[in-house]
């Protein structure tokens, strides 16, 4: 196999060649690949999000590879795996389907009232049952390959297929989860695989030990009480929990130390950029005022590093509809593929 770096030149001008960065890597020669999930079909306020893949990747041109934490990080090799016209056509489908649900609850019926509801909601759910069990088969494809994956959406849904096929390589992990949003809902508005329900079905999911979440500011009261009553294996850091501590005069770098403590030492990162705060990513799927700075967030995952923790595998999601959103998760998938990186190094050695 000819050595994609061999003549490329990392100064120049990216090249507009289908992947991220315009890097000169394919399937076979990545070592890192990152899943395209164009789907939000059970988004409950701004849509979107669906087309964040793409402006992601148009956005990631633009972006110098020189990083300051891992200079040399693009070397590991990285691949997008560009999602198909067909995956955007069912989600505008089924999209469609969940809004007249989703308009129906707004207007005060249930659904277990009508039988088009209830024959919708089945269909709806379906529809996002497959693509968790397709990225479920991709991404264990990938892992049983040696690849390190990443996924970026598309609504916060999205990595669920993600987290059972990294069940069946790891005993025991843990989540950092960036968001504004707990996501501990059952079912949310009768969407078994919600946005809203995403980290409420990954604690069915056995190996994930602990789940740690960060920027929290938009919450209901039994999302609250799911936190409390789980035995420390789910951690809450309240945003303004965290901003008070902060303005008493308490180090963010020690927090960040404390925040990582409750972590196992294989650590799976799950970035949704509403926990950022809404001028960074303005059009996000569900903005929410307040929320973190995007070096705060770096900082976090670069004492993830420092403690020798290993990075697993992240997701990028809720990315909005714009210029300026994609810059952002451009540079955010970037930074993660780089952490993951110096993370596997400093194990490995």
């Amino acid at each position: 196999m000819n050595n994609p770096l061999q003549t490329y030149n990392p100064n120049d001008i990216a090249a507009e060649n289908g992947n991220f960065l315009g890097l000169p890597f394919n399937y076979e020669s990545a070592k890192l690949i990152i899943f395209s999930v164009p789907w939000e079909v059970t988004v409950s306020y701004h849509q979107g999000t669906a087309q964040g893949p793409q402006r992601i990747a148009d956005a990631s041109l633009q972006i110098d590879l020189f990083d300051f934490d891992h200079p040399q990080g693009w070397q590991q090799g990285i691949f997008l795996q560009r999602h198909t016209a067909e995956m955007l056509e069912k989600n505008e489908y089924y999209r469609s389907q969940a809004a007249t649900i989703i308009k129906s609850l707004a207007q005060g019926l249930k659904i277990s009232d009508s039988q088009n509801l209830k024959d919708t909601l089945v269909t709806v759910n379906h529809s996002c049952q497959q693509i968790n069990e397709w990225l479920f088969k991709e991404c264990q494809k990938a892992l049983n390959l040696g690849k390190k994956v990443a996924v970026i959406g598309g609504d916060h849904s999205v990595p669920l297929g993600y987290f059972q096929a990294l069940a069946t390589q790891y005993d025991d992990w843990g989540i950092l989860h960036i968001d504004a949003h707990a996501d501990l809902r059952n079912a949310y508005e009768g969407f078994e695989f919600s946005h809203a329900s995403i980290m409420f079905n990954a604690m069915k999911i056995p190996q994930i030990s602990k789940l740690v979440q960060v920027g929290l500011r938009d919450i209901c009261d039994d999302e609250v009480e799911m936190i409390n009553q789980s035995n420390q294996r789910i951690i809450a850091y309240y945003d303004p929990v965290l901003k008070q501590q902060l303005y008493s005069g308490k180090n963010w770098l020690d927090l960040c130390r404390e925040i990582i403590s409750h972590l196992p030492e294989k650590v799976y990162i799950s970035f949704d950029v509403d926990g950022l705060d809404p001028k960074l990513c303005p059009h996000t799927g569900t903005p929410v005022p307040g929320g973190l700075e995007l070096e705060q967030v770096y900082c976090l995952f670069r004492e993830v590093v420092n403690t020798g923790r290993e990075i697993i595998g992240f997701d990028v999601c809720e990315v909005g509809n714009a210029e300026w959103d994609g810059n952002v998760g451009a540079r955010i998938v970037y930074k993660l593929a780089n952490f993951l990186d110096l993370s596997q190094m400093k194990v490995k050695n």
